[in-house]
């Protein structure tokens, strides 16, 4: 059986890669991967991920106010990752949401609806 891969994304290229998940890797660096194109260190995000388009700037601002948030794309027991958003407008919605009510904003950001 082949290694499972998973996802790891670089925000300066707006670049995905499917590489083997570190656990599976033996070096003692196996979680500090590097970019191809830029050698910037790629973000591990999960294997539930699905890359936008690199010309979408939109939605790869959304992605990076996930990241950096903590929110990543991993598998449940029942399927995807769940809910996360896809525009400006819901990040902004949810992130007023977190100010007003002193919620986190990664659990804020994970929100199906806003209430």
């Amino acid at each position: 059986m082949p290694p499972s891969k998973t996802s790891y994304v670089c925000l300066p290229c707006r670049a995905a890669y499917k590489l083997p998940h570190p656990s599976r890797e033996p070096r003692a660096d196996a979680g500090r991967r590097p970019c191809p194109r830029c050698s910037q260190p790629l973000v591990h995000v999960g294997s539930a991920f699905a890359a936008p388009p690199r010309r979408d700037t939109r939605a790869w601002r959304v992605l990076s106010v996930l990241l950096h948030a903590g929110v990543r794309f991993h598998k449940s027991c029942c399927g995807g990752p769940g809910y996360r958003p896809r525009t400006p407008r819901e990040v902004r919605e949810r992130m007023a949401h977190a100010r007003r009510t002193g919620e986190p904003f990664a659990r804020a950001l994970v929100r199906p609806e806003v209430p």
